[in-house]
């Protein structure tokens, strides 16, 4: 492999959207930027895959009003896609019925009680005026169970809480940034038309454009250091680069891993504490949606969510509407148990689907988050590695109270500003000293 430079301010281990992030902030701020991807697309978990003319996401990808539909508007993105609208269903067993996520619906729910509703109406007044840091030391099921009387209120709020943050441990999640998740999720979300990979696309010509230097399908094996700072980059082929700072947009693991002594580092402990989570996920693509009035489905009583990503954005070439059906998962994982579940489900919203189906994905354990903020953290990860100058970390599981892919770029933009902030100091440092002598 030949690079036209081999020396660069800012070498970026990664090309999910943290690692591209990082990449169009770096090359906008005139860094000499690299960007090594170890698959031969970039993307991560935000690839999308075209099968039969159909787009299918790994996962249910939806973008919410948080910081990376901000830091996409900031870098122009076109941002191709609609929302879908806010009606929904409830399952509750084995019946659908209308879900409480408006005024009209609450009213009409069958799901609720008359005390019931007017809880939950209660309840859904002040969450916008909720100050979050209040509860951020405080789980989920004890915010729940000390705000929400009702029982069946509290199963609802339990079923909105797992669909806007794609995470199911009640007992281990801060409750401070899930109630942010939940004002962010009031103000809906967008799908993206032809799914995720139009946004990767888009940030990897804008990054090429400001020079950034993409090598793919090239395995990083080491991140060295010497004397207490970031010196290089070693690839599997024997490549070397050489970098003043590295940003490794990767999971805590595979950081930990490609550090020498990291276990002296913030790496381990970071590594240590990671929780990670997953769900299982099938998509179809169905010529015809047997029930069209019913597009996106909450599991009460099971940690399922089933959504029509068809009716805000074009996902087919061929016409079909594409659905995603997810099981958030815990520890316990059956690969077949949750395939039957995802089918049972679209077998009560969708009969007779099988008939229309003409393309799908099943992931069995799709890998949403590396970490999220729970309370068994023991520090906050990154941007920083303290004990190794120069080298940072970003990704979804370097939250500081974001989620998902909000936690992604936030991450991405705090190690891009540190670097710039002590790039700054070092050279004002140099200036300073040189004018004295």
């Amino acid at each position: 492999m030949t690079i036209p430079t081999t020396n660069f301010d800012i070498a970026i281990v990664g090309g999910g959207v943290a690692g591209l992030t990082a990449a169009l902030y770096a090359a906008q701020a005139g860094k000499r930027t690299i960007l090594i991807e170890k698959q031969e697309r970039l993307g991560g978990r935000a690839m999308t895959n075209k099968k039969q003319g159909h787009y299918f996401n790994l996962g249910g990808h939806a973008l919410f009003h948080g910081d990376a539909l901000a830091t996409f508007r900031d870098l122009k993105l076109s941002l191709k896609g609609g929302k879908p609208a806010i009606e929904a269903h409830g399952l509750w067993k084995g019946q659908i019925s209308t879900m409480p996520v408006g005024v009209k619906s609450l009213l009409t729910t069958s799901l609720l009680t008359v005390k019931g509703k007017m809880e939950f109406a209660k309840w859904f007044t002040k969450l916008g005026k909720i100050q979050t840091d209040n509860y951020n030391h405080l789980s989920v099921r004890e915010w729940v169970e000390g705000n929400v009387n009702d029982p069946m209120a509290r199963h609802i709020l339990y079923s909105l809480i797992r669909s806007s943050t794609y995470v199911m441990a009640p007992d281990l999640q801060a409750a401070g940034p899930v109630i942010q998740q939940l004002q962010r999720a009031l103000n809906g979300v967008m799908y993206m038309d032809r799914g995720w990979a139009s946004i990767i696309e888009e940030m990897r010509q804008r990054a090429a454009a400001l020079g950034v230097q993409f090598i793919a399908k090239q395995k990083v094996v080491a991140i060295e250091h010497q004397e207490g700072r970031v010196q290089q980059i070693r690839c599997e082929d024997g490549t070397v680069i050489e970098a003043n700072n590295v940003i490794a947009a990767i999971p805590p693991a595979a950081a930990y891993q490609l550090v020498p002594q990291a276990e002296a580092t913030a790496l381990r402990i970071w590594k240590e504490q990671a929780i990670e989570m997953t769900t299982a996920t099938l998509d179809v693509a169905l010529r015809k949606v047997p029930q069209q009035k019913i597009n996106i489905v909450y599991g009460i009583d099971q940690t399922v969510f089933l959504s029509n990503h068809s009716q805000a954005a074009h996902l087919s070439d061929e016409g079909a509407q594409v659905i995603s059906v997810i099981k958030y998962q815990g520890k316990e994982k059956d690969a077949d148990q949750d395939l039957r579940d995802l089918e049972q489900l679209l077998d009560t919203v969708h009969p007779g689907w099988r008939n229309e189906l003409a393309a799908k994905q099943f992931l069995p354990n799709m890998t949403v988050s590396h970490d999220f903020v729970h309370l068994q953290r023991q520090s906050k990860p990154g941007p920083v590695v303290p004990e190794i100058t120069g080298l940072y970390v970003a990704g979804e599981w370097v939250s500081h109270g974001e989620m998902l892919v909000d936690a992604a770029t936030a991450s991405a933009k705090r190690a891009v500003a540190h670097i710039l902030s002590h790039t700054e100091t070092e050279n004002k440092v140099i200036h300073e000293h040189r004018s004295i002598v």
